[in-house]
């Protein structure tokens, strides 16, 4: 399923990119937090907060310290990572520049669009990244060799 631009989110959407680059790789999305002395709730839906319908849901927990998740690009597949505990790094690449960013908040997830490679790496002790995708498994639709990336966008 092909998605909106990342650049196309909603206007209740908030995305920030990184300041320090003119263009950057990262398109993060702060969604609602809802406050009180009970603690924190926060949610994310379809079309509203998240630029794309979502199929499937998954997550990555006990993740071995010094492991590099991912490593990876879609061809056609959207996806919406939010740490829902503790910290990751995610390195991002779209064949001509790389950027990493820092996911902490669990209310501000990472927009990745498809032909964009990225590696989850630098996972604090009880990292818990949830992940939502725009449509079920489909190996076909994944690049896991970078060379292969590179050729795929660049060529």
């Amino acid at each position: 399923m092909d998605g909106p631009s990342p650049r196309a989110l909603s206007p209740q959407t908030t995305a920030t990119p990184n300041p320090q680059m003119p263009e950057s790789l990262a398109q993060f999305v702060t969604l609602p937090q809802f406050t009180d002395p009970r603690g924190n709730l926060s949610f994310a839906e379809s079309g509203r907060h998240i630029p794309f319908e979502f199929s499937r849901i998954y997550y990555i927990y006990d993740i071995p310290s010094g492991a590099v998740r991912a490593r990876h690009a879609h061809k056609t597949l959207w996806q919406f990572i939010i740490p829902m505990s503790g910290s990751f790094d995610v390195r991002l690449h779209d064949g001509k520049r790389e950027e990493t960013v820092t996911m902490n908040r669990p209310n501000v997830g990472l927009v990745l669009p498809p032909r964009l490679w990225h590696d989850l790496l630098n996972f604090s002790s009880g990292a818990v990244c949830l992940a939502l995708a725009s449509a079920p498994y489909d190996e076909d639709d994944y690049i896991r060799y970078f060379d292969k990336f590179l050729a795929y966008v660049n060529g």
